[in-house]
């Protein structure tokens, strides 16, 4: 689905510039609590409704902070660790060990009241496959999994480490545009984690000598039902993201948005069913070509995220680096316009060092959209002079040797 179809496909139905842009109540965390987490032991942290500004020395604690704020939402986090990396090794090699795992929580303020949420990796150990287990509770009560985080909370990061999101590789961008579904669909989480764990196991029948006929089968016809739900989701929330792209955001270059993947491109002439019988029929017909590969020749892990400058009409990834930071800030912000039209709550944001690069004319437009949007910012830096334009609309805390404190306390 490119530029043109997107566009063709959004205009019956698209949002005005005008009402994505209209403000809405936010979902903010009151009282942030952090057990053996990265590199602190414990750690409280209360706040209100208002953007959050945290700064410090480099390797003070900021970004693990917002860290343990992202797996308050369905994923892994925002430096996509593994659980047992964020077990606490204390300055002086210190390690709290797998009898103290690390653990999150929160009372979080939303449009319908108070909820608590809390995660934390399981002290059991690892389960069946041998993967790490994660342990989510919803006010008091375990939950059966990461999505009941998502149906609470929508939230949405930008980190240094994202700079390069347009100059490499495909998974990175799938896994950025899968967040931004996240929001809006709370099940996509499991649906691709499901498809994922799907399709390592028929890998591994394949790789298997004389694998089961029919097993394949049921797997094929899984990753197929999943595989096109997920293309599904990416498309349709792409199409409303492409409008609220082209409204703009001030200085910020307006992005263009199409999704690169021979799924996605199906489902723009036939129906979900006849596209998931054609990805069925094409997994059962490179069965072979898969066995020697370990992958799947086809499906939606093999799509990708485009994004092209509107004035310039020059693809992202040829843009300077600059442009491609001030790009994703586009996206983030359109991304969260539409998220409290839609979902009449405006999500939670991470943006971390986002401000390091940004000259003053951006970094301003930035603050304002941001106020605007009525969200609970959380912003990371080590220089607290470029926030002084937040000085009366936001609250601000400094962090040093995972020490949390008010710069006037």
């Amino acid at each position: 689905m490119n530029w043109a179809e997107t566009t063709e496909l959004r205009a019956a139905g698209a949002e005005s510039p005008t009402a994505l842009r209209r403000g809405a109540a936010a979902i903010w965390i009151s009282r942030l609590t952090l057990s053996d987490f990265r590199c602190y032991g414990q750690a409280t942290l209360e706040a209100d409704a208002r953007p959050l500004v945290l700064t410090g020395p480099n390797g003070a604690g900021k970004t693990n902070l917002l860290e343990a704020v992202s797996f308050l939402a369905p994923g892994r986090g925002l430096r996509s660790a593994r659980l047992g990396e964020m077990d606490r090794v204390a300055p002086d090699a210190e390690f709290a060990g797998p009898d103290r795992p690390w653990a999150v929580a929160a009372r979080v303020m939303t449009p319908d009241g108070p909820r608590d949420l809390g995660t934390g990796r399981d002290p059991a150990g690892q389960s069946s496959n041998g993967r790490e287990r994660r342990l989510v509770k919803v006010d008091g009560i375990f939950a059966r999994g990461q999505q009941a985080l998502g149906e609470v909370v929508g939230m949405i990061w930008l980190t240094p480490q994202m700079d390069g999101l347009f100059r490499e590789g495909a998974p990175g961008r799938r896994r950025f545009l899968d967040r931004l579904v996240y929001c809006f669909d709370p099940a996509h989480a499991g649906r691709v984690s499901a498809y994922e764990q799907v399709m390592r196991e028929r890998a591994r029948l394949l790789r298997s000598v004389g694998g089961d006929a029919a097993w394949l089968a049921s797997l094929e016809d899984s990753m197929a039902r999943r595989g096109v739900a997920i293309a599904a989701a990416r498309r349709a929330l792409l199409v409303r993201l492409a409008g609220a792209c082209e409204a703009g955001a001030g200085p910020f270059p307006r992005a263009g948005l199409g999704l690169v993947g021979e799924v996605e491109s199906w489902l723009d002439g036939t129906s979900a069913l006849e596209a998931e019988d054609r990805l069925r029929d094409r997994l059962a017909k490179t069965r072979g070509q898969d066995a020697e590969t370990g992958g799947a020749a086809v499906g939606p892990h093999r799509s990708d995220m485009a994004v092209r400058h509107l004035e310039t009409g020059v693809a992202a990834e040829l843009c300077s680096t600059g442009e491609q930071k001030a790009l994703l800030i586009s996206i983030v912000l359109a991304h969260g316009r539409l998220l409290a039209l839609e979902r009449s709550a405006a999500p939670l944001m991470l943006l971390d060092e986002i401000v390091a690069h940004l000259d003053a004319q951006r970094r301003s437009a930035l603050f304002e959209e941001l106020l605007a949007l009525g969200a609970q910012v959380w912003l990371t830096g080590t220089d607290i002079e470029v926030f002084d334009e937040l000085r009366d609309a936001a609250q601000f805390f400094q962090v040093h040797d995972a020490q949390i404190s008010r710069p006037d306390a």
